[in-house]
């Protein structure tokens, strides 16, 4: 950048000399969304461009959304605050309260959508969540996005999938807004004296006089390297109960689930070594499309796989009609919510939680159902039962 971008042969392709540049047997294409467009008509009947007219034309819509209502908004917000623009407050919240606005719009969208357009990924998933990457991973905090549930769910179900993790690896969200640089005046240089050829040669005499300084060994200067935090969980006392024996067992009973399967189970449980849990979804009103809590659903599940060596779960979603219910069951290491689940998976605190008292007969019935996937559960029957093993 800066050198070959700015060659004649460069500006022929884009004038403005900026990437990215696409060279084609037929010519030049330059600007992002452009190219993105090119490369996904390549291939005919391609389904990122969806399956109709109609659908093409929502690809577009979302597309041209995403980089004149969210991307121009975070890059208002973004550039002052790396040096690339002056930084000045009332530009800055006009920004943060355009983005806001676009975000609420996408929110109310994907409140009852999983994906921008039709049901499985398309161009205009893949361009909005690359525009709203930047947000997440350098001035969206937490704070910031959890006003908007929805955004936070879809983001972190696109950046999860195989084919974006390739690409971007783990992705973080932010703790911190990025800092407005400093301003610090430039301190003119002092000029220094001219020293004399004579006093050069003196000053190099007394330092050739100086008897050398032994070598610190490198080993020493080097610092021992820090050995990796363990997690919480693995230094509470050892647990009679081994999780990997459940879950085999769980996988492995096809027949007499009852007699087999929840008798080991309890006959495993260790009420001191671990903890259940029963989740209520919060908004369940809001599930009103069968394939979009399906997709709620597995994408909590997909989040949680952090936590796959210290927990089992399962997660009903009831009803034959919408609204449908969504409730699960979780056994944990410990006695309490891990607290880095609670940090890392924002999920959480989309549902209510609420220990399990084994001493009540009542609770206890329940874990068993859920863990065998009861029907009617509560009286309603089942559209879905995942496990999380």
């Amino acid at each position: 950048m800066g050198v070959s971008n700015k060659t004649p042969e460069f500006l022929k392709m884009n004038p403005i000399g900026k990437v990215p540049v696409l060279e084609t047997p037929d010519g030049p294409i330059f600007e992002s969304n452009a190219i993105a467009r090119y490369v996904t008509r390549l291939k005919a009947d391609n389904p990122l461009y969806g399956s109709s007219q109609y659908e093409c034309a929502l690809i577009d819509q979302w597309i041209d959304f995403a980089s004149l209502e969210i991307d121009a908004n975070i890059i208002s917000w973004f550039r002052p605050r790396i040096g690339r623009a002056v930084y000045l407050p009332p530009a800055e919240e006009a920004a943060i309260t355009a983005l806001k606005r676009a975000l609420g719009a996408l929110n109310t969208h994907l409140s009852s959508n999983t994906y921008l357009v039709g049901h499985s990924v398309t161009l205009a998933d893949i361009v909005t969540t690359m525009n709203l990457f930047l947000g997440f991973t350098h001035l969206m905090t937490k704070s910031f996005t959890s006003e908007f549930p929805h955004v936070e769910r879809y983001f972190w179900t696109m950046v999860n999938q195989p084919n974006f993790k390739k690409i971007l690896g783990e992705v973080k969200q932010t703790e911190s807004v990025l800092p407005v640089p400093s301003k610090k005046p430039s301190q003119p240089k002092e000029a220094k004296p001219k020293v004399k050829d004579e006093a050069k040669k003196e000053a190099k005499k007394e330092v050739e006089k100086e008897p050398a300084k032994p070598k610190v060994e490198a080993a020493e200067e080097e610092e021992a390297p820090k050995p990796k935090p363990k997690n919480p969980l693995d230094l509470l006392p050892p647990s009679k109960m081994i999780l990997d024996d459940w879950k085999r067992l769980y996988s492995n009973t096809k027949t007499n689930f009852r007699e087999v399967a929840i008798k080991g189970f309890w006959d495993m449980y260790d009420p001191e070594g671990y903890s259940l849990w029963f989740c209520d979804y919060k908004y369940n009103e809001e599930n009103t499309v069968s394939f979009v809590t399906l997709n709620k659903v597995s994408g909590f599940l997909q989040r949680m796989d952090l936590a796959r060596k210290y927990a089992f779960g399962k997660m009903l979603i009831i009803g034959s009609e919408p609204p449908f219910k969504v409730k699960g069951l979780w056994l944990f290491r410990g006695q309490e919510i891990p607290q880095f689940v609670l940090d890392e998976c924002y999920d959480m605190e989309l549902y209510e939680w609420k220990k399990v008292d084994i001493a009540d007969e009542a609770q206890k019935e329940r874990v068993n159902q859920m863990i065998e996937d009861y029907e009617p559960f509560e009286g309603e029957p089942l559209l879905d039962a995942k496990c999380f093993k």
